[in-house]
């Protein structure tokens, strides 16, 4: 227990270091305050609480994990889960890893597969949404 939690403690300390470099990245965007606030935000719960959810994961390693965020966890843990936050939880994710790969952490080929992999199955992760808020309305 002592070793997983100096292990979460590191992850999240390397992950300041991305955050960072992604605020500088979306400031330079030109892209407003609220909106740089909104994309630090889906990503720090992207990095810093799934992708160390099931095990710590880097977040160089949580390029391919993005599918099971939006479909599944991101559904089942976050009680504002709605259609716009899932396309603007996406929408970070890309520019994120956008930011990550013109920085090298990633490769281009990753991110363009990522970018296909989100656009491939919004409707998916829209329809497990619906299904999920569906089975919440049984009870």
């Amino acid at each position: 227990m002592e070793n997983y939690k100096l292990e979460l403690e590191q992850n999240r300390k390397r992950n300041e270091k991305y955050m960072g470099e992604f605020e500088q990245w979306l400031a330079e965007k030109n892209l407003s305050d609220k909106t740089i606030r909104k994309h630090l935000s889906n990503i720090d719960l992207y990095i810093n609480d799934y992708l160390n959810y099931y095990e710590i994961t880097k977040m160089e390693d949580g390029i391919g994990m993005a599918f099971m965020f939006l479909d599944d966890w991101f559904i089942r843990k976050c009680l504002w889960s709605s259609k716009t936050s899932i396309k603007e939880n996406a929408a970070s994710i890309k520019k994120f890893y956008e930011c990550m790969s013109e920085k090298n952490y990633v490769s281009k080929e990753d991110y363009k597969e990522l970018c296909e992999e989100i656009k491939d199955n919004m409707d998916t992760f829209l329809e497990s949404l619906a299904e999920y808020d569906d089975f919440d309305d049984i009870f």
